[in-house]
């Protein structure tokens, strides 16, 4: 696996390009994100977690899709809105994209890529998890029902942080 993550990037809510080279030396944690969907209550979780290592060089990078059950049919600024103010989110958040088919997100194309799971590359629904290590290597891929605290044992055992 390679450090092939640094290469790419991606627009924040204020339509910026971010540099995923910025994050060069800290574990990452990209979740595909939607607000309405039953699994959105892990964005306590995400919280929690991101808010215990943010100052251990760990960061999450939420990427709103709507590709699942129409689960984020919002705008960017209507989902903005809904993470920090129905969820208190402060990670960073990018611009909705796809995470398959043709107009994969080129980030979610290389993660699938290099971490499949159990039935292949694509994703099956909102709140898959990718983690990449400080080296920029993608390490694991969780499913959207591994709990954030499941996550946080996972760093503490492989000592990510």
């Amino acid at each position: 696996m390679s450090d092939k993550f640094y290469e790419f990037e991606a627009q924040n809510m204020r339509n910026e390009t971010v540099k995923m080279s910025d994050y060069q030396g800290k574990t990452v944690l990209v979740v595909n994100t939607a607000t309405k969907c039953g699994l959105a209550p892990q964005f306590d979780g995400l919280e929690d977690l991101y808010q215990k290592y943010k100052d251990k060089d760990f960061v999450i990078l939420g990427f709103p899709s709507n590709q699942f059950a129409n689960q984020e049919p919002g705008n960017n600024d209507q989902i903005e809105q809904s993470c920090r103010i129905n969820f208190g989110v402060t990670f960073p958040i990018f611009q909705k994209i796809k995470v398959n088919g043709d107009q994969t997100h080129p980030i979610f194309k290389y993660l699938k890529s290099e971490l499949k799971d159990f039935w292949g590359p694509r994703i099956k629904w909102n709140f898959t998890k990718f983690l990449i290590g400080p080296d920029g290597k993608p390490v694991k891929r969780f499913s959207p029902r591994t709990s954030p605290a499941k996550i946080d044992q996972y760093l503490q055992q492989k000592n990510m942080i």
